[in-house]
């Protein structure tokens, strides 16, 4: 009994037909984004031989998430959710179909290419705040942080898997059969999204366009505690985001071996991994803010160790923990914003938190390789780990309440109906 409440919590899987629906959909989903992510760079690679145009692959999938999001929370506060997320869903399938046809072309035009990736990325922006708004509908509260632990760790695994599926897929059958089978696993997220409840939003319609918005960012500001939660992974994100770094630092102490620099990535995820498969050790304790500070001080002191790693395999092992602690943050981070926002608000809090999980390891990549190139990979790596450390220790000083707010309800103490706007 001990160690399965260590294990990972399949609870809402068994207690939430709506949720296992949707989470299988969502999971298969997210290999196919891998397949995807890879088959674009090759495409791009491959046609332009410039990493100018593999750097706009990653513009046109940020900046859309960054420019409607916060529009998209508005939406989801204002229409039932269940359309908007069948909508958005939708969109994203039919990017992918369209980016699979454009492969039987000739010479498909780079741009044309980029804008269907942006636009699969606003449709996902749209689709994001609402998945994240929908989940008090359909899990009891003291099941949240145990959903939020089921759903990062479909995220690890693909991020641990897909990468190298999609390079045999790509090497093998083309870039074409990637985009084929992300639309087919976007069918599955659309069978899972028909199943859920109507999701009105909360106590009244957000208000349209701007307004709605900075009611969204009014509540942030006076919340200390969801506030707090996310500046803390702002801040650990922009200030200490290693990515960039990995092929330098594998240059200057690896000797650039092409499978060492593999291998950081993947000791990241399989950290990830493995905090998801024990998130029972963490989804039942007391303090979620607490744990989301502890989380980040652990992320940025492992890098800040990392950067003065000489051996692999020890580096290897401080990535892991880095993706461990990244996964423990990110379901602490989530319960909290679950757990203290109002259902009518849940939207536009959902797409803040969109907005900092993609913009900030984009900030935090530019920072480091801005760092790097003045000084040196080390120097970068260092003084991110030291500069998060610090930050995370500021925000624990100035939001008390973010180390005391107290986990969900328990289970006999828990609404006997999932709480839906």
């Amino acid at each position: 009994m001990a160690l399965r409440r260590l294990l990972l919590d399949v609870a809402p899987l068994r207690s939430s037909p709506p949720f296992r629906r949707l989470w299988i959909g969502q999971t298969l989903s997210g290999f196919g984004s891998q397949l995807t992510a890879v088959a674009v760079m090759f495409q791009v690679w491959r046609t332009t031989g410039s990493p100018v145009w593999t750097g706009a692959v990653g513009l046109a999938q940020v900046i859309p998430l960054v420019a409607f999001g916060f529009f998209a929370g508005s939406l989801a506060d204002r229409a039932d959710r269940r359309t908007v997320y069948l909508v958005m869903t939708g969109g994203q399938a039919g990017c992918a179909l369209l980016l699979a046809l454009q492969t039987l072309l000739d010479r498909p035009p780079i741009v044309g290419v980029l804008l269907l990736v942006a636009a699969q990325a606003a449709c996902a922006a749209g689709a994001g705040p609402v998945s994240r708004a929908v989940l008090p509908c359909l899990l009891p509260r003291h099941e949240l942080a145990a959903g939020l632990a089921l759903r990062q760790l479909s995220f690890q695994g693909a991020m641990l898997v897909g990468p190298a599926l999609g390079g045999l897929i790509v090497s093998g059958a083309g870039a074409g059969a990637c985009y084929a089978i992300d639309a087919v696993t976007f069918g599955a997220v659309f069978l899972g999204a028909l199943g859920l409840p109507q999701t009105p939003a909360g106590d009244g319609p957000a208000r349209p366009g701007a307004s709605g918005i900075l009611d969204g960012l009014a509540f942030l500001a006076g919340t200390p505690v969801v506030r707090g939660a996310l500046l803390t992974d702002l801040a650990t994100t922009v200030l200490s985001m290693p990515i960039s770094l990995f092929p330098l630092i594998n240059s200057e102490r690896f000797g650039g071996d092409p499978r060492t620099l593999g291998l950081f990535l993947t000791a990241v995820a399989a950290g990830g991994v493995t905090a998801s498969l024990f998130s029972g050790v963490f989804t039942r304790l007391a303090r979620p803010g607490l744990l989301t500070l502890a989380a980040s001080a652990v992320w940025g002191g492992a890098l800040m160790l990392f950067g003065m790693s000489s051996r692999p395999w020890w580096g290897f092992a401080l990535l892991a923990l880095a993706g461990a602690a990244d996964t423990v943050s990110v379901v602490a981070r989530g319960t909290i914003v679950q757990t203290h926002t109002p259902a009518r608000l849940l939207g536009r809090v959902a797409a803040a938190e969109q907005v900092v999980g993609q913009a900030g390891p984009e900030l935090g990549n530019l920072r480091g390789g801005l760092v790097a190139g003045a000084t040196t990979g080390t120097t970068a790596l260092v003084s991110g780990g030291l500069l998060c450390l610090a930050a995370v220790t500021a925000v624990a000083i100035r939001t008390p309440g973010l180390r005391r707010s107290p986990a969900p309800l328990s289970p006999s103490a828990a609404p006997a109906v999932p709480e839906c706007g």
